[in-house]
């Protein structure tokens, strides 16, 4: 009998649970934290209304054993739009091989290519967050005292 109840009461709940879950729209999340080394030196660029931009190019390791027993290293690139502020602090204190996280959100850019004319499409990551790492003296990163930013002793 009690068996028969518990059935009763758990076909109720999945009525009731699909009931809320078509009348509630459920949230997504576009949201990445990435730790990474720098491809390339930034390179400021500004928009048409004066708004600095920069696109970083990182690099995220990943060390796995293989199939074979054997030590593997994969690289995964990705692309990453700053704005702003950032973009101008990134250019000033980040080159090629430095460490960095960064948070931010993915997005997906679509164009025509010209002599083709196909759709293209390539997805990135527009920075939302920058901290800066450094190497300390035993060469673990670290991240600095002052948020990433180093102060600029010719303006003090």
């Amino acid at each position: 009998m009690r068996r028969g109840r518990d059935l009763i009461f758990l076909n109720i709940f999945v009525v009731l649970l699909n009931n809320l879950m078509n009348t509630v729209r459920m949230s997504s999340l576009n949201r990445v934290t990435l730790l990474g080394n720098l491809t390339r030196d930034p390179e400021l660029k500004k928009t048409k209304r004066g708004v600095s931009v920069t696109e970083l190019g990182l690099a995220m390791n990943r060390v796995r054993i293989g199939d074979d027993g054997q030590k593997q290293e994969d690289t995964t690139f990705v692309d990453v739009i700053v704005w702003g502020r950032d973009a101008e602090n990134a250019v000033k204190f980040l080159g090629k091989g430095r460490s960095v996280v960064i948070e931010g959100r993915l997005q997906t850019d679509t164009w025509k290519d010209q002599k083709t004319g196909e759709s293209r499409s390539k997805l990135r990551i527009v920075a939302e967050n920058l901290q800066f790492l450094s190497a300390n003296q035993e060469g673990a990163v670290s991240g600095d005292r002052n948020g990433g930013y180093r102060r600029d002793r010719r303006a003090a």
